[in-house]
């Protein structure tokens, strides 16, 4: 297996030996930024039990949320596909984008200009200071890989898109695909 570099718009494959964290265990992490500074990215795969009308009231429209990870949870967050509707909207990769004129987006998806298939909403962040991703790939809690799906990663299923990462990795990992996610459960 070839090893990549953390790098923007790469993906973090939580380790299966990563079971005692409750934000990162079977996770997988779009990484929206990556420099000298540290990094920063958005749980894939941890959708919560509210859309966005729950939060936002002047959105009509039901689109999923997703626990973004642990940082600043109390705040909201978005990556789309569409920078051409959504101003301000910061490139990660691979035609997706983060962020970007919040006021608009209400109104483009109100008007079902933008659907759940163009944006992904989560709550809070996943954040690493300046190396401390290093030292995490170091000790093995992730693998990197390359964002095959580009932009249509945001509406990529969450069920099974760790198993399938663990599936594609091969080897020892096939093992833990299927894996109970508690091993106590087993």
């Amino acid at each position: 297996m070839v090893l990549l570099k953390p790098k923007k718009g790469k993906l973090l494959i939580a380790e299966p030996t990563l079971t005692g964290d409750v934000s990162f265990n079977r996770a997988v992490v779009l990484l929206a930024e990556h420099n000298d500074e540290g990094s920063v990215g958005f749980i894939l795969n941890k959708p919560l039990d509210y859309d966005i009308s729950d939060l936002v009231t002047e959105i009509e429209i039901p689109i999923q949320v997703y626990n973004g990870g642990p940082v600043e949870q109390d705040n909201l967050y978005f990556i789309h596909s569409v920078p051409d509707l959504i101003d301000n909207s910061i490139e990660i990769s691979d035609g997706i984008y983060w962020g970007g004129d919040f006021e608009k987006t209400v109104h483009l998806i109100n008007n079902k200009s933008i659907t759940d298939k163009d944006i992904r909403f989560f709550l809070g962040y996943s954040g690493w200071s300046t190396f401390q991703l290093e030292e995490e790939l170091t000790s093995k809690s992730w693998v990197v890989v390359k964002n095959e799906y580009e932009s249509d990663i945001i509406h990529k299923p969450a069920s099974a898109f760790w198993k399938e990462k663990m599936m594609e990795l091969g080897g020892d990992y096939l093992l833990w695909s299927n894996a109970p996610e508690n091993p106590n459960l087993n």
